[in-house]
């Protein structure tokens, strides 16, 4: 069986060489109006102006992409087993590139599409897109604190814990340190508090040290002091500091990104204001 034509097109899809040619053609029959008019009104929504005329237009092509979705759910309930089933949840996935519900979708799958070339194709999809995303699990690290005694991500499990990416280097985030210390002593009596993982080198360790006593920073602090090679930034792939993500008591990460006001806007909703 193959699958020819562009992932995200399925105007161009062909299927050959498959005996589950009919349980093909029916989804494409059912699911390809919707993604014509998908198309049609995004077209529509890039030339329109600001008004109530676009919001109609939004409004059906969010219509559309729902329509679209349910279309790839009733797939997937009717035909679990069906080679056709993993074809089309790793051709449509760029419609969305929303690894839990990839994820969904794919434990409803038969054992036998899940170990076959494109069910081992779409796990390796949802476990690399997973890593850092907000519902996910949180993978646990382990790194040196400014002791040199090993802190692992997973020893703060019961806790809320806002992992911080940042550098004694990084003006921006020196300049939100002040903003996560209002917040750390704001919200610690509520079973909150900061890891901070440090992206600095071997030869700025002192100047890592310094920047966490200047600027205040009383929570515990990690780092391999790798750089960007830093183990913990690699593996959720920060490619820009600052950056954060909070973890909830359970070890799921609940919300990311947060700087300025939304840090302490997400946490008075998480753990409340007075």
């Amino acid at each position: 069986m193959k699958l020819e034509g562009q992932k995200g097109n399925p105007l161009e899809w062909v299927l050959t060489g498959s005996p589950s040619h009919t349980t093909f053609k029916e989804f494409v029959t059912r699911f390809l109006p919707y993604v014509q008019l998908r198309n049609a009104q995004a077209n529509a929504i890039n030339e329109a102006p600001a008004g109530p005329a676009r919001d109609s237009l939004v409004q059906i092509y969010t219509e559309a992409n729902t329509r679209m979705q349910e279309q790839i759910d009733a797939l997937v309930a009717r035909a679990p087993g069906s080679p056709v089933t993993p074809f089309v949840l790793a051709a449509t996935y760029g419609f969305t590139s929303d690894p839990l519900l990839l994820e969904k979708r794919f434990e409803q799958l038969t054992a036998e599409n899940k170990k076959g070339t494109v069910g081992q194709q779409i796990n390796t999809i949802i476990q690399e897109a997973k890593v850092g995303a907000v519902g996910s699990l949180a993978i646990d690290f382990t790194q040196p604190d400014t002791s040199g005694k090993m802190i692992s991500l997973s020893s703060f499990r019961g806790k809320y814990v806002l992992v911080d990416f940042w550098a004694s280097w990084c003006g921006p985030c020196r300049q939100e340190n002040p903003n996560v210390v209002y917040n750390y002593n704001k919200f610690k009596a509520k079973n909150f508090t900061v890891l901070g993982v440090s992206l600095d080198r071997e030869d700025l360790r002192g100047k890592w040290l310094e920047a966490i006593r200047k600027d205040g920073l009383t929570w515990t602090h990690v780092s391999d002091l790798k750089f960007w090679s830093n183990e913990a930034a690699r593996l959720y792939k920060v490619t820009g500091i600052p950056f954060n993500f909070l973890v909830d008591p359970t070890g799921k990460i609940i919300a990311k990104n947060l700087r300025g006001p939304a840090l302490e806007q997400t946490l008075c909703q998480v753990l409340g204001c007075q």
